[in-house]
């Protein structure tokens, strides 16, 4: 299983984006075995209608309704380790949308995201692997 990450995402959703054509690579090859945390697609579903307008949106939110991207909803546990994770790494501003793609990723036991943010996801060190491995 791979976690995708916003940045992924949109890249692959936007034609104009300068790392579209590997951000897309990417969603292609893993076909089947991406899954999303609930914020990501709450944060790529408006990142892509404030840029790529609604009917980009309802492609991308069609696309996890049809199963193409597997949901993963937060439990409590998880939201007690995003405030850790954001607590943790104040000073690097890790946010709560990547904090909670590391949660879940942890508990799931997920070693591989798909993600552009290099800086976030190079730093935090998870609870059960040394460091994730980050497609492209």
């Amino acid at each position: 299983m791979v976690l995708a990450d916003t940045g992924v995402l949109f890249g692959g959703a936007d034609a104009d984006d300068p790392r579209h054509a590997e951000c897309s690579r990417v969603l292609e090859d893993h076909a089947g075995q991406l899954s999303v945390v609930v914020p990501v697609i709450v944060e790529t579903a408006w990142l892509i209608e404030s840029r790529l307008g609604p009917g980009s949106e309802a492609t991308f939110l069609r696309a996890v309704n049809s199963g193409e991207l597997a949901r993963l909803d937060l439990t409590k546990q998880d939201w007690i380790r995003v405030v850790e994770l954001v607590e943790t790494y104040r000073d690097l501003g890790l946010g709560s949308v990547d904090a909670s793609t590391i949660a879940v990723a942890e508990r799931l036991r997920i070693t591989t995201v798909a993600t552009l943010d290099r800086r976030h996801f190079s730093v935090v060190r998870p609870r059960h692997v040394g460091a994730f491995e980050l497609l492209p």
